[in-house]
């Protein structure tokens, strides 16, 4: 059964999400085949049906931001008390890539879907209920020419997140075991390889205090091409179109055998990937929701103590309050 907690949040049905959710490679592959698009783990029963259910995971999900939203804060907090009042703040330098693991803690939530799978929805209602200063949202295109001159991993290491902030990858390193694999970019041998690179990158991240959560979103093909289809009869969606998307869209099968196998060889205890169900908007959203909470609950956060004198301050504040209200009074 689920319970409530005083926030009025209502547990998963069933286990954690990130049980539910996990994935459970067979022989170096995730059948994705097997998980339907349109399911949903861990929603409580008696969040009702249609309209009313939606309603309810809506609701449930700004409850849940607010938690986020405090958990963000702890972690923000941790990281500046430990490097001083003016840190952390701006965008990380050079000297971030360097994973120390005595440095502050810093969460990376990893995006990755088919064209259409809901990044952007997901970024916008789940993490936009954490406060901006401490977000490190980066997305990831082809690269550019100054990225192709660097291994691939370069530009990865650049975008992470400084401690103390969530960082948000729309689409990561996986695009080029993906779209490097079916576009045939790079020869096999070349993207075979990666799979192992990119397990000790990630190995690299943990054991620097990166805790990593890593998301499928996984849409049906009939989803995508309703959603393909909205961008192209809605005017004020014409800018989410591409051409491009019909021909990644032709080599469906291809990109899902490449997400099976990229799930599968890179599923670590350390780094596990999820897979969410995403045909449903508002379920995508309330299963990521749940997934960030649960991981912030693992990391024990609290604020930290004062690094000063905490009585001499306040006799200092009421001293210096007091003089100020005298010398108002005498001028008046």
């Amino acid at each position: 059964m689920s319970g409530v907690d005083e926030s009025g949040v209502v547990r998963p049905e069933g286990g954690a999400m990130r049980e539910l959710l996990r994935v459970t490679p067979d022989g170096g592959r995730v059948e994705l085949a097997g998980i339907d698009p349109r399911s949903t783990p861990g929603l409580p029963g008696a969040a009702g049906h249609g309209k009313q259910r939606k309603a309810w995971a809506r609701e449930q999900v700004e409850l849940v931001g607010a938690e986020l939203g405090r958990q963000q804060e702890m972690l923000y907090a941790a990281a500046k008390g430990a490097a001083g009042p003016e840190a952390p703040t701006g965008a990380p330098t050079a000297a971030d890539a360097h994973l120390d693991g005595d440095r502050p803690r810093r969460l990376l939530l990893v995006l990755q879907a088919m064209d259409c799978g809901g990044k952007d929805g997901t970024i916008r209602r789940v993490a936009g209920a954490m406060n901006p200063l401490g977000l490190h949202i980066r997305s990831f295109g082809p690269p550019t020419e100054e990225e192709s001159r660097h291994d691939f991993l370069w530009r990865i290491r650049r975008a992470l997140p400084p401690p103390g902030y969530v960082g948000v990858f729309n689409r990561s390193h996986y695009e080029d075991v993906l779209v490097a694999r079916v576009e045939s970019l790079v020869d096999e041998a070349t993207w075979r390889a990666r799979y192992d690179e990119i397990n000790a990158f990630e190995r690299e991240l943990v054991e620097g205090q990166v805790t990593v959560v890593k998301v499928m979103l996984h849409i049906s093909y009939a989803e995508q091409g309703e959603r393909l289809m909205e961008r192209l009869t809605d005017p004020h969606k014409y800018w989410k179109y591409n051409p491009s998307d019909l021909d990644s869209r032709a080599r469906w099968d291809d990109y899902r055998a490449a997400y099976a196998e990229a799930l599968g060889r890179c599923d670590t205890d350390a780094a596990p990937w999820f897979v969410v169900p995403a045909d449903r908007k508002w379920y995508r959203d309330w299963a990521v929701a749940h997934l960030l909470r649960e991981t912030f609950d693992g990391l024990d956060l609290g604020y930290p103590a004062a690094g000063f004198d905490v009585e001499q301050e306040r006799r200092r504040l009421r001293d210096g309050s007091s003089g100020q209200g005298e010398r108002q009074v005498n001028e008046r």
